[in-house]
């Protein structure tokens, strides 16, 4: 068996200057101290995220600090009972769905106690030190500003190890599935509101969640990090969760641990869920990556898209994977006015299923719609038996289509469906991805050994019984069209329902291929190959360190370069009085190389990675509001270059995809595969591509197959992916 070469910890290399960041407890205190160095009575507030581990982070950081006064917000906040009563409306009953709250969280505070305790401090002398969650809400103005934040799925891992209760609440052992619930629907929203007031003068971020080795780096260089990176590719770190249904197809290509028994989901493209790797000088800190849509929302998305969507990241790209596993729960999603009179939520959960794979000779099939002529109370009494009985026939009321490696399939909201066994899904959604209305689920028990919830009271309201076997073979099974082709290239539409803003578009090539992305944040997938280069080289690159330089001007007799801060650069005069550039990182000198003018130093740009795999590399993309691209059929792993003149290959399979992303914004680089991020104006922006990629808009790339099998963008015109928003 080959060995996995996907990458399960991409990072985002982070430019900086000076030192950035610390690691260790030790590290951190000694540059907490030097920041208030000279200031006897200093004011340190540490403003904390829900999921923090307060007891810990406060005792390590009393030991560093030595304060002479220790304010908590606990001090402040309300009573559990009146915060229950308060929420309960909005909690509902439901295991599973609230509706969608829009507290701030001076709501959670007695502030007559406020007001107290901002008198307290005011009137303490010595360093003092204000923790927990809202502690800027204690002292306006403090010397120190530190924020530790939290990873959406470290959360969720310490609800399920019982050892973590909502905030002001003290439901340690309750039900994981509600705890998530009270989070989604009222405290990731009052939290994420709080953070963002606080986004452009916090001095320091803390990374806590690897409790054993915390991480801070500095606002200044956390905020240049978000806004570096919706200038170039990047993915978002992926996590994996098994389920009653999972498969072993992710196990062997992701390179997972084999002693679990599957793995049903991977997340590798939902910014509200994953988190972003933000390597800064080598230390690795770890924010979520909702943040970055929060932060940069505009840059990130593109003019339209933010118009549409604010500071929500429309696509949702992940993988299901049931090969060697069993059936999806049949479900459907809510009609978009049903989830805003029920849920509060601004539009649904239209999706489609792209078969990236499917074991050989089995009967592999997706379940898509409603039969023709059933009756729709006929259907439910049976459904409704089956939850006492533990039977029911879903062929007799469901279509089933046989589904092949590279199908497509559309899920328009309301549409009743699920995959069958055996195959390996990418699923391409709009993000409110919590809303399934679970129908039946084939008699199983969840891992936790209770019944998996189902709501056939919310399902019947949303199956449209009009989508039946006719309309659903017309509409939503395999709705390829040829957009363009020509010798070497061909682009398809594969799926946009008239009811869906996202819309996939697949793209076969093997030689290079210039692309537009039309505007719009792209996520981009490889569906087939083995490996695909992006690149974006929007403007001039140097050619001795292989970095996009800002405004560069080159010139003979010791000429400068101008605008290229991705390493330190300086120029020397040759005998012959032409330019020399020296670029040097930590200390590591690439050989110079002679430049004369800025043609010659912009014919650099074409001169990138030419080689790659062999075999013709489809591409899917989506488009609608949103768009999105798929190539290739799983994840691959980013890979150093050290010469331009070629393409790391990845030991690559029909499962297992490389994608090389370049970031000329510094030396050649493979930057990830699966999630990328492409931005608007399209200056310095690269492309991405991956088994799962991408976010931001840009202008355009350009792709190479063929002998020259690279994916190429120009930083820029990735705004109309492979699936998108339009």
């Amino acid at each position: 068996m080959r060995k996995s070469n996907y990458d399960k910890r991409p990072v985002l290399h982070v430019r900086t200057k000076g030192v950035s960041a610390w690691q260790g407890w030790e590290a951190i205190g000694a540059q907490l101290r030097k920041a208030i160095a000279g200031k006897p009575d200093a004011v340190v507030c540490v403003d904390c995220y829900h999921g923090v581990w307060e007891s810990d982070v406060l005792s390590a950081l009393t030991e560093q600090l030595n304060p002479s006064h220790v304010f908590c917000t606990a001090q402040a906040t309300l009573p559990k009972e009146q915060v229950n009563a308060m929420l309960k409306d909005h909690l509902t009953d439901d295991r599973v769905f609230g509706i969608m709250a829009h507290y701030r969280i001076e709501q959670f505070f007695d502030m007559e106690r406020v007001a107290a305790l901002r008198q307290k401090i005011a009137l303490a002398h010595g360093v003092r030190l204000v923790f927990g969650v809202g502690a800027a809400l204690l002292c306006e103005h403090p010397d120190v500003l530190v924020y530790a934040d939290m990873a959406r799925w470290e959360i969720q891992l310490r609800f399920r190890s019982g050892k973590l209760a909502n905030w002001l609440n003290d439901n340690y052992g309750e039900d994981p599935l509600r705890k998530y619930k009270r989070g989604y629907f009222i405290e990731w929203r009052v939290l994420d509101r709080h953070k963002r007031t606080l986004h452009s003068h916090i001095d320091y971020l803390l990374d806590t969640n690897d409790a054993e080795t915390p991480r801070m780096m500095t606002g200044d260089c956390y905020r240049d990090a978000l806004k570096q990176a919706v200038t170039q590719p990047f993915r978002v770190a992926p996590y994996f969760d098994p389920g009653v249904w999972g498969g072993q197809w992710m196990k062997s290509v992701c390179g997972l641990d084999p002693e679990k028994p599957n793995y049903a989901w991977s997340f590798d493209g939902v910014p509200e869920e994953n988190s972003l790797l933000l390597d800064v000088d080598g230390i690795v800190v770890e924010t979520p990556a909702i943040n970055l849509v929060h932060e940069e929302a505009k840059a990130l998305l593109g003019d339209k898209i933010h118009a549409r969507f604010g500071t929500e990241f429309p696509i949702r790209f992940d993988f299901l994977d049931t090969i060697g596993g069993g059936n999806l729960s049949l479900q459907v999603h809510p009609l978009t006015e049903y989830i805003q009179d029920t849920f509060g939520m601004h539009y649904t959960q239209d999706e489609s299923y792209y078969i990236l794979d499917a074991a050989e000779n089995a009967d592999t099939h997706v379940y898509l719609g409603c039969k023709t002529g059933i009756q729709p109370e006929e259907f439910q009494k049976a459904l409704e038996d089956s939850q006492q009985t533990g039977q029911f026939d879903a062929e007799r009321f469901v279509n089933v289509i046989p589904a092949k490696k590279h199908d497509h399939f559309l899920i328009p909201a309301g549409t009743i469906h699920c995959s069958g066994k055996d195959c390996m899904v990418l699923e391409i959604s709009a993000t409110p991805y919590i809303f399934t209305f679970k129908l039946w689920d084939w008699g199983r028990l969840g891992l936790d050994g209770r019944p998996r919830p189902i709501h056939l009271a919310h399902g019947m309201k949303n199956i449209q019984f009009d989508r039946d076997t006719e309309w659903v073979q017309k509409n939503l099974v395999n709705r390829v069209e040829v957009i363009h082709e020509e010798e070497g290239i061909r682009e398809e539409r594969t799926g946009l329902h008239e009811r869906e803003f996202i819309e996939t578009r697949r793209h076969w090539f093997d030689r290079k291929v210039e692309h537009e992305t039309g505007g719009s944040v792209n996520v981009l997938n490889l569906v087939e190959g083995e490996e695909a280069v992006v690149e974006s080289p929007g403007r001039e690159i140097c050619a001795v360190c292989g970095a996009l330089c800002g405004d560069v001007y080159c010139s003979g007799g010791g000429g400068k370069v101008y605008g290229c801060t991705v390493w330190e650069e300086r120029w020397e005069a040759s005998g012959d009085g032409k330019g020399v550039c020296a670029s040097i990182e930590k200390g590591f000198r690439r050989s110079a190389k002679r430049l004369n003018t800025r043609k010659n130093y912009g014919s650099e740009v074409n001169s990138i990675a030419r080689k790659g795999s062999r075999g013709k590399f489809p591409l899917a993309e989506s488009r609608g509001s949103a768009s999105g691209r798929v190539w290739g059929n799983a994840p691959t792993v980013p890979r150093q270059t050290y010469s331009k003149g070629t393409v790391n290959k990845g030991a690559g399979s029909e499962a297992s995809l490389p994608v090389t992303l370049r970031v000329l914004r510094r030396a050649p680089k493979l930057l990830f595969q699966h999630l990328c991020c492409v931005a608007p104006d399209g200056r310095d922006r690269t492309a991405g591509l991956a088994t799962i990629a991408a976010f931001s808009r840009t202008q355009g790339f350009r792709l190479c197959g063929g002998d020259q099998r690279a994916f190429r963008s120009p930083f820029g015109n990735l705004r109309r992916g492979r699936s998108h928003v339009s």
